[in-house]
């Protein structure tokens, strides 16, 4: 806008020039013109950046919804930077209704608010504040809530790094060029990133916080009353509360509030119009979609429904066409099982090194004529019932000498949506309870140690037997404990919880069970048996143990013969002789060592596998 200036004899000149040249009315018109276009003028102006000639402002920020996408952390930060360098913008109000998103948004956000209070106060007004929504929210200088505002959910969900299938034509230049991240090691980056979170909880809020580092790291959700209590939030209170705040930390006695967003703030910009937040909505927000957004691995500090959660993409678990003829062990994929060949791999492996072949039961109708020739029968995560008459042959399998092995892992991947249309562990405890077992709801966790995250547990007390010799610490993932009226195998420290329960105590996680001549073994976990987690520890360890286990089982359908033909007595020579013969197995030439450990156990020593027989004081063989 231009302005022009003129000496006074100038004005007095152009005035007698009019005056002879109009009439009082004509002049009177003229003036009129001029006094309506300048207020026109001034007035488009005031509706473009009505507060650029204002002082005394409290700029209102809005961060809502899941944070996402670019385009709402690019709004984010536009208006921060506007609330920053304006200086009519004396405070700022941040309301907040959001449960947070991808880290790296989250924190660019944050810290970029943490500049801003070192030049002006920031009040946050919570109408939700979750997870990531709470971690801006932190970065207030002051917080308030409303009474029953969902406030805190301190915690991060990853998706892990995917396992790499390799491409001839498509070739990377290391281990970890395609998938980031090892599988073994991500719950550790997992924890970083909580660290992280919990720190600038911890930081920011100071004094003031009566949480424990220990209550935060559980994530749980409090309600706006709660959340005051514990020093998430200062003060129950409304936006015009908030605003109120921000205006005495300004020390302002008059002001104006102004929603930075808003089109007559004068920064509406098209890059917000372009952009569809709609979707973003917790309606239309699932696993599919952030992964969309951010492929696996990704960190979010999000809060995420149970529900959105056990939507996400299972893993391919295609039953395998396995052999029908003789074999020592029998894998069940008849009743719905979630698991496939990918799950069981290392355990076929280390039983193929010992002649024990392994088929698969595909139809229940075969159950009864396959286990006539089975030493060994697994049922592994089933998300469909056994009959009473499957029940009935599975019983009389192990009473004539057979070993059963089950296995059942809380996971979502070895759940499903039909296991959990079926009760969850209804399936396998339909089976379990008629041997004494029961597989109980939820899952393990310890917050005090871990391995990574909460929910990967140690367990470090063992039963004396053969399937924990040399076992002295194993980690499960993701494990669920069991009852049984008989006796542990493994059980954890007392400081473990129980999801369901919500208490603490030692839970045991493997069962043994003798019935008739044979034995159930009952596992809480699957995931110890497979690449990488099974090198955690010693996990490995105990998955040879349980193969030694399995290979020295005979088949319950043998004749009497071939068990007195194959049994061990109790030898009669002094304790530490060691004796070492040559065998020839499939015309080749090997060597064994026998050795006398105790008068209760003879060790047998092959090149590729040792195993321990154990006696009662009679001389007989213990199972």
């Amino acid at each position: 806008m231009k302005v022009f200036s003129m000496a006074n004899e100038e004005k007095r000149g152009l005035l007698e020039t009019l005056r002879s040249t109009l009439g009082k009315r004509e002049l009177f018109a003229v003036a009129f013109i001029v006094i309506l276009a300048t207020s026109v003028i001034y007035f488009q102006l005031g509706l473009r950046q009505p507060w650029v000639e204002r002082r005394n402002i409290v700029g209102i920020i809005r961060v809502e919804g899941y944070i996402e996408t670019r385009s709402i952390v690019t709004r984010c930060l536009r208006l921060i930077n506007k609330a920053m360098m304006n200086d009519s913008v004396k405070a700022v109000v941040l309301v907040i209704d959001s449960a947070g998103g991808y880290a790296d948004y989250v924190e660019e956000i944050y810290l970029d608010l943490l500049e801003l209070k070192t030049k002006k106060p920031v009040v946050a007004s919570v109408v939700t504040a979750l997870s990531g929504g709470y971690y801006i929210a932190a970065a207030a200088d002051y917080i308030y809530a409303l009474p029953t505002s969902y406030v805190g959910n301190i915690g991060v969900i990853g998706r892990g790094p995917p396992v790499l299938i390799p491409s001839e034509q498509v070739l990377e230049s290391g281990a970890y060029k395609a998938t980031g991240f090892s599988r073994l090691m991500f719950p550790f980056n997992l924890s970083r990133a909580l660290d992280n979170f919990v720190s600038a909880v911890e930081t920011n809020r100071g004094e003031r916080l009566k949480f424990s580092t220990t209550e935060l790291k559980k994530a749980k959700i409090y309600l706006g009353v709660d959340a005051v209590n514990g020093g998430l939030v200062d003060s129950i209170g409304s936006l015009q509360k908030a605003i109120s705040k921000a205006a005495e930390e300004a020390q302002l006695v008059r002001y104006q509030v102004v929603d930075l967003e808003s089109s007559k703030s004068g920064l509406q910009t098209s890059w917000q119009t372009e952009s569809n937040e709609t979707f973003m909505e917790p309606s239309n927000v699932t696993l599919k979609v952030l992964d969309d957004l951010h492929p696996p691995p990704a960190v979010h500090y999000i809060y995420l429904s149970p529900q959105v959660i056990n939507q996400g993409a299972l893993p391919t678990r295609s039953a395998a066409d396995g052999s029908t003829g003789n074999a020592s062990v029998l894998v069940d994929f008849s009743h719905g099982n979630q698991i496939s060949w990918w799950d069981l791999d290392n355990l076929i492996a280390e039983l193929a090194k010992r002649n024990v072949t392994v088929s698969f039961l595909s139809q229940p109708y075969e159950l009864e004529s396959m286990l006539v020739d089975a030493s060994c029968f697994i049922v592994a995560s089933p998300t469909i019932g056994y009959t009473s008459e499957e029940i009935e042959a599975i019983k009389n399998f192990v009473e004539e000498g057979g070993l059963l092995l089950m296995f059942f892992d809380p996971a979502w991947e070895y759940i499903g949506t039909n296991g959990l249309s079926q009760g969850i562990i209804a399936p396998i405890n339909s089976l379990a309870i008629r041997f004494g077992i029961s597989f109980a709801k939820g899952y393990l966790y310890n917050e005090v140690e871990n391995y990574g995250i909460y929910r990967n547990i140690y367990v470090k007390n063992f039963t004396e037997m053969p399937l924990t010799e040399n076992v002295s610490s194993i980690v499960l993932f993701t494990a669920t404990h069991i009852r049984s009226s008989a006796k542990a195998v493994a059980w954890t420290s007392n400081v473990t919880w129980s999801s369901v329960a919500e208490k603490t105590g030692t839970y045991a996680p493997i069962a043994f069970v003798e019935r008739g001549n044979g034995i159930v073994v009952a596992f809480g976990d699957l995931t110890f048996l497979t690449e990488p987690y099974c090198y955690v520890e010693d996990n490995y360890r105990l998955l040879l143990n349980l193969v030694s286990f399995i290979a020295t089982t005979k088949a319950a359908g043998e004749e009497e013969r071939l068990s007195v033909q194959y049994e061990v007595a109790k030898p009669n020579i002094p304790v530490g002789t060691e004796k070492n013969y040559t065998e020839w197995v499939n015309g080749e030439e090997g060597w064994l060592r026998w050795f006398k450990v105790s008068e209760t156990e003879t060790r047998i020593e092959q090149p590729e596998s040792t195993t321990h027989y154990y006696f009662n004081e009679d001389g007989s063989l213990k199972r």
